[in-house]
Order: structure tokens, then sequence, then C-alpha cells
């Protein structure tokens, strides 16, 4: 134990919970076998170690003190419950399943996590449910916060979540990592959450900030993970694309909390360490030539990264390899991507007519980024009245603070 003041004691005990409890929690899934008799019992330990440690002090490993402590309080609870009763009895009569004083670093505790990651993305489960799922159980957030990136209500996204872990429950999905024979279906689900979420703390879909952090870094922590897992192309395409994104996060608002836009980011600032090491991800993704959409977009992505300015980014290249991401990963989306790199190319006017195709086959017609874009070229091309009903558009689209004040400063400056 190691004794400290009680409130140096109730700042590691947050600090804790912030780093080690979705470990756990993940562990305490496989131990109890049930999400909510987890949650309870690791809310429990929780509560006990705020009771406990101001006097005792903080055990050495605390994560091994948590969960054991948790699997305990859990199989309590379940001699309590008729409905557990036996199960209660197996868990702890098992011996084997107890979690010892051992490193803090365990490599069963990380796969505990991969367990739990693979449960959520499981594909007996829809695709909304897989993604709520992984942001609710595996990155921790609350509930409240998976309803506002999903632009859901609270009881909806609440419906959601139990339903899916009753799903899980009543169909006996496993939490284990899937037979090697299994593995590349199983894992395309799971790439495609992990960027999900990174994308959310990439770029919010509402709220004051642009940035949520804590996504990011968890979505990163999770590519690692899948790395380690499956060292394959698209796993570490994707790990690569985020790190070279990530890179740039710091640069993407001003003290004000104003995005700044990629050509007026200071890219001194760039993390270097972080891009090299997405860039070696991606080179080594891109020389399997088992190309997917991820190794794709990394590679745009360190054209971006690697560019020593704005004027100096390789267009050219970056259309013909969004030409690629087309072709193997169609959407509109891309379609629209491909388009702003051909205005940076061969001017507004060839990136406007592919823009307004796109909008004119009634794709993309409520998202942001495809009326944000058409106002810019509009406004490059002189189109000021037109660009100014375009910037509209997008207001009314978006419900990110710092996206509105970007678009209010456009329509200030078309106004003057």
């Amino acid at each position: 134990m190691n004794p400290i003041g009680s409130a140096s004691v109730e700042a590691r005990i947050e600090s804790i919970y912030r780093s080690e409890s979705r470990r756990v929690f993940a562990t305490l899934i496989r131990l109890l076998g049930d999400f909510e008799q987890a949650e309870e019992a690791m809310q429990e330990a929780f509560a006990l170690a705020a009771e406990q440690w101001p006097q005792a002090g903080v055990p050495d490993k605390p994560r091994a003190w948590l969960v054991s402590t948790a699997r305990h309080k859990g199989i309590d609870r379940m001699r309590r419950n008729s409905r557990w009763a036996e199960i209660a009895r197996e868990l702890a009569a098992d011996g084997s399943q107890a979690v010892g004083p051992g490193p803090e670093d365990d490599p069963v505790v990380e796969d505990d996590l991969l367990r739990l990651i693979f449960t959520c993305c499981h594909p007996a489960l829809a695709r909304e449910a897989q993604v709520a799922l992984t942001l609710r159980e595996v990155c921790g957030l609350t509930t409240e916060e998976v309803a506002r990136a999903f632009l859901t209500a609270v009881p909806t996204m609440a419906q959601r979540i139990v339903r899916a872990k009753h799903k899980i429950r009543d169909a006996g999905i496993p939490f284990e990592l899937p037979e090697a024979r299994d593995l590349p279906q199983r894992l395309e689900a799971v790439l495609h959450v992990v960027y999900l979420v990174f994308n959310e703390g990439y770029a919010a879909s509402a709220g004051e900030t642009l940035t949520r952090p804590r996504l990011c870094s968890e979505a990163l922590r999770l590519g690692r993970l899948l790395v380690r897992l499956a060292p394959d192309a698209e796993t570490r395409g994707l790990l690569g694309l985020m790190l070279l994104h990530d890179a740039r996060r710091a640069t993407r608002i001003d003290e004000a909390g104003d995005i700044v836009l990629l050509e007026h980011q200071d890219r001194s600032r760039w993390d270097r360490e972080q891009i090299a090491e997405g860039v070696l991800l991606v080179e080594q993704a891109l020389a399997t030539r088992q190309w997917g959409p991820y190794s794709v977009q990394g590679a745009i992505a360190a054209l971006h990264a690697e560019s020593p300015s704005w004027e100096a980014t390789d267009w050219p290249q970056i259309v013909e390899l969004y030409r690629v991401l087309m072709r193997i990963a169609p959407s509109p989306v891309v379609e629209l991507n491909l388009a702003a790199a051909i205005a940076m190319r061969d001017g507004p006017q060839a990136g406007l007519d592919r823009v307004e195709a796109i909008l004119e086959r009634d794709e993309l017609t409520d998202f942001f980024p495809a009326h944000a874009t058409r106002a810019e070229l509009l406004a490059r091309l002189g189109e000021n009245r037109a660009a100014r009903d375009a910037w509209q558009r997008a207001l009314a689209l978006t419900e990110q603070e710092p996206q509105q004040r970007l678009v209010r400063r456009r329509l200030d400056s078309l106004q003057s």
C-alpha cells in the first residue's frame, strides 16, 4: 500500500478510473459473464476504494485489487439472486478464473479488451448497435454522450444499448476472440467501428468543441491492440491513417476554439514522431499490394502530412488515390473528396461541376461537408450570392458550434 493524503488519494482514484476502468470492466465481463453484473461490480469496487484507500493507502497494484474486489462483489450479488445462484457457485469454485497480483500490463488484460471489442462488434448485432455498444462499453462514454454522437434521443439510445446487451446474453454470444478462420470477416466490422470512434473524436458530430481527444486516444489504443492481434494490411493502414490525422489534431483549432483549416495550420506544430510512425505503417500496408480503403486513405493522409506546405501538396497524386478509393470502396463521400481534390488540381469549376452532380442525384443533400465544399468553390469563382445560399444550407445542417462559427465568418466575409 502507498499511504498518501486523502485529497491525493481521491485524485489518484479518479485518474485510475479514467485509465483503468475499461480494462477492469473487460476483465470482469470475462469473469462474471454479464455486462450488467460486471458494470455494477466495478462501480461497487471503485466506491469501496474511495472509502478504504484514504485510510489504508492505494494498493501497489490497484487494477488487480479492483478486479479481485469487484469479482467477489459480483459473486455475492449473484448468490443473493436465485436466477444467478448456480452461476455464482461455479464462478466461486473456479479458482483458475481469479485474477492474481500479476503485472499491471498483463497481456491477458489487453486480450480481455480485444474480446470485449469483438463481442460488441459481433455480426449478430446491427452496425448501429455495434458502434453504440463499443462507445459505451469499450470506450466508457456515458449513454448521453453516445446519444449526442448519434444525434439520437437519450432514451432511444439507452434502449438500443440495452437491447444489444440482451441479444448478446440471450443468443449466447461468447466473450472470446474469433477463430483464425473467422477473423477476416469479423475484423472488418471491428475496424469500421474503431474508425467511427476515431472520427467522432477527430470531428465531433455535435457540441461545443471540434475534437474529443479522449475518443481519439481510445481509438488509437484499440488500433494498436488490433495490429498486435492481426497485423495485416488494413489493420496497419487504419492505425497509420488515425496516427497521421491525430498528429495534427492540436493545430486544427486556435486558442478561441475556432477551426483552423488545413491550408492555414502551423505545420511546425504537427507531431513528427507520430507522422513517421503513421507513414511507416501505411508503407507496410501498401507493400502487401492488398490495398483496402484504410490503406489508401492512409496514403492520402501521408501525402498531406509530409508536404512542407499547402502549396506544395501533390494534388495530382491525391486525385489518383481517390480514384483508386472510388474503385475499391465507392461512396458519395469518397466522390465528394475526389471532387475537392480535382478542384485543387484543375480549378474550382471542375470540382464544382462534380459536387453539384452529386447533390443533383439527391446524395449527400443533408451532409454538411457537401454544402460547405460547394460554398467554398462558388466563392472562389466569385459567385457570392450562390455561395451565401450554400453556406446558409450548410449552417442548417451542423450542430457543432465551431463549424457554425466558421460558417458565420464565411457569411460575414461574403456580405462585406
